[in-house]
């Protein structure tokens, strides 16, 4: 091999990057020292970036495309390294070719369960998980703040910090909306909707874009949900005396389908029919009791009479029930104009003009009719 030759091997004339993984986020594109010449060929295809890399600072960023690199389309790295217009030297630079597609299918999901108060059930434990996808919407940011010099990064490497954002947003989120654990079903679009806003900055601060958040499933502990199973079966049968009687009926049939129609298999069924009967003859029985009137209960008791308070000599007495009126009257200390009072009344009030004692002055009969 000539000299020549030589020289010539240790020139890049084409970059491109053909992809055969399903994981893989930035490729550096690999020379073993060798230097690009000028006017070399880039392919960029679709769904790639191509990021030029100079001692460590960004420089260029091409789009898909096929180029041949020169000083106008180099604007960056020709400042940099201060070529004058029309270099015609070699030069190096690391290229890193970065994937713009879709990485869909990634898991997400709560390494702990997650503690909240439900409205029905009190302090629950839930755990969730689900699916995300995501893209590099930012190939220089994504250079910058997570490969930095790495010659290969996949999703691998960084579906660890995103999950940890996704369950951290998640749960802000199942908090402070307080939905029962009941109704979490109907609204995993907008739990997911609202997680994806949320987590949105701390992605792009990466370099990525989010395209897809799903929660695709929450769950309860395992003995909570045996429980629930157990409450939701109660809830099916309904009324248990009909489902009782059901169950016994049945019983009845297949002990006396029994082949050979054995002593146990008949006294068995005749114990499940004498049991039935007497469900039969309760169910009975409970309508009867039901139609049966409610004692009455005992009156309650008479009122109090009143008593009240009599004026005599500008001296209070009393207080006197109907028959110690009765006897003042008799003994001259209570007339018709004495002045009476008794609990209720705003004023003393002479006798005669109290409804409940007016009766006890008119002994006397009435006036003689006129001939």
């Amino acid at each position: 091999m000539g000299l020549w030759d030589k020289l010539k091997g240790q020139l890049i004339d084409v970059i491109e990057w053909l992809d055969d993984s399903k994981d893989t986020l930035v490729h550096r594109f690999e020379r073993q020292g060798n230097e690009i010449k000028n006017g070399a060929k880039l392919i960029v295809r679709e769904g790639q970036n191509a990021v030029f890399v100079n001692e460590g600072q960004i420089a260029d960023c091409f789009y898909p495309g096929t180029y041949e690199l020169e000083t106008r389309n180099l604007p960056i790295l020709s400042t940099l390294k201060a070529w004058p217009h029309g270099f015609n030297s070699p030069f190096k630079a690391e290229v890193y070719f970065v994937s713009t597609r879709q990485f869909t299918d990634l898991k997400w999901g709560t390494k702990n369960p997650i503690m909240l108060r439900d409205p029905e059930f009190g302090p629950v434990r839930l755990r969730a998980f689900g699916s995300y996808a995501v893209r590099v919407g930012f190939p220089e940011t994504f250079i910058q703040e997570i490969v930095g010099t790495n010659a290969h990064f996949s999703t691998d490497d960084i579906i660890g910090q995103l999950r940890n954002v996704i369950v951290a947003r998640f749960t802000d989120a199942v908090g402070e909306n307080k939905i029962p654990i009941l109704d979490l079903a109907s609204n995993y679009d907008e739990l997911g909707a609202r997680v994806s806003d949320q987590i949105m900055p701390d992605i792009q601060a990466l370099g990525l874009e989010l395209t897809s958040m799903l929660i695709e499933n929450v769950s309860l502990p395992p003995e909570v949900e045996k429980m629930l199973d157990k409450r939701t079966s109660m809830g099916i049968l309904g009324d248990m005396n009909k489902f009782t009687q059901f169950q016994t009926a049945q019983a009845i049939e297949n002990a006396a389908s029994q082949p050979g129609g054995s002593a146990a298999g008949q006294g068995m069924g005749m114990g499940m029919g004498f049991a039935m009967a007497n469900q039969m003859g309760n169910a009975m029985q409970q309508p009867a009791q039901q139609a049966q009137p409610a004692p009455q209960s005992a009156p309650p008791p008479l009122p109090a009479a009143k008593k009240y308070h009599i004026g005599v000599n500008n001296q209070q007495l009393g207080p006197f029930d109907r028959a110690a009126l009765q006897q003042q009257i008799s003994a001259g200390n209570l007339t018709a104009s004495t002045l009476v009072w008794t609990k209720g009344m705003a004023n003393w009030t002479k006798a005669s003009l109290v409804d409940e004692l007016a009766d006890l002055f008119d002994d006397g009969p009435p006036p003689f009719p006129p001939s």
